[in-house]
């Protein structure tokens, strides 16, 4: 029958095909498609997820039409989720969530009252938001993706006085130095999750980073000020991951810098456009900073929560 659902666990031999599933979402929810077989690729090899108890797959009448995924790396009682459903499959989409609410209680066990589901989703997802609502889940944070074009324009910017950047590609403790500005400039930072160097590399993929693209700013007298982090491995545009600036340290045009310097790289490497990710609510002015320098709204995503010891 047509209307058949079904259900199994993802395999990496599903990657081109879950691939094409998230870029038919982004067109639809972002206007084109921004997803890399690469990415979905490295999620089904995450270390942290068994993809037979925590990957699933709906298919109606044959048709790939929903995935969601589980992990648990970011401490006790919380997990993230992923959850992508063409628009119209509601059943399909509540068997998966049933799914991940399942697994998300028994892999928070013993976690207590905090514990907790994370996943997040467009302001204006294909999901029907009412099937979140109506199980309790609630929009706790917005994320806005920003870009900014690129261009001839974006020259090699002049240093604020004294301020050196160096990159990371050649020493080792430069890497660990850039990673621990990362946990101080972001300690504070809703969802921020404090990770060793090792397990901090395998989070973001760090092995396979271009280290040629991570910058460390420093100022006579204060030593290593700012941190950011790039990465050129998306189709679409260039990507910032991080970038911090030490509390004590802003407002002296640091961050200003790296992010100028940033749109002179990217320029020079052919890239046309720059994006990163921003808490709406980030208290260090990240969000006034990036749009004095010329970066607009790409799209927003809401991050909702379940707590998990809520229903049975």
């Amino acid at each position: 029958m047509t209307d058949t659902l079904t259900v199994r666990p993802a395999g990496p031999g599903d990657a081109r095909d879950i691939c094409a599933l998230l870029n038919a979402v982004d067109v639809i929810e972002i206007g084109r498609p921004e997803t890399d077989l690469g990415t979905v690729e490295a999620d089904l090899k995450n270390p942290d997820v068994d993809l037979a108890t925590d990957s699933w797959l709906a298919f109606q009448g044959g048709r790939l039409v929903a995935y969601a995924l589980v992990w648990a790396d970011s401490g006790p009682g919380r997990i993230d989720g992923d959850h992508y459903v063409l628009p119209g499959h509601d059943r399909a989409a509540l068997a998966l969530l049933h799914r991940m609410e399942e697994r998300a209680r028994r892999m928070a066990a013993g976690a207590g009252a905090g514990a907790r589901l994370r996943i997040q989703l467009n302001v204006e997802p294909t999901l029907n938001l009412t099937l979140l609502t109506g199980r309790r889940y609630r929009s706790v944070r917005r994320y806005q993706v920003m870009t900014r074009r690129l261009g001839p324009v974006d020259l090699p910017p002049a240093p604020p006085r004294g301020l050196a950047l160096r990159d990371c590609a050649a020493d080792e403790a430069d890497r660990r130095r850039a990673h621990a500005l990362v946990e101080e400039t972001f300690a504070a930072h809703f969802g921020h999750v404090e990770r060793p160097y090792e397990a901090w590399l395998d989070h973001v993929d760090g092995r396979s980073l271009d280290w040629s693209l991570v910058w460390i700013a420093s100022l006579p007298g204060e030593g290593d000020a700012a941190v950011l982090f790039s990465r050129d491995d998306r189709t679409s545009m260039g990507w910032i991951s991080h970038l911090g600036v030490r509390a004590d340290l802003r407002g002296r045009g640091v961050g200003g810098h790296l992010l100028r310097h940033a749109f002179a790289v990217y320029a020079d490497r052919g890239r046309d456009t720059l994006g990163l990710g921003v808490d709406t609510l980030n208290e260090s002015g990240a969000l006034a900073l990036y749009e004095s320098h010329g970066m607009g709204l790409h799209y927003a995503v809401d991050t909702w929560e379940l707590p998990l010891h809520s229903q049975g």
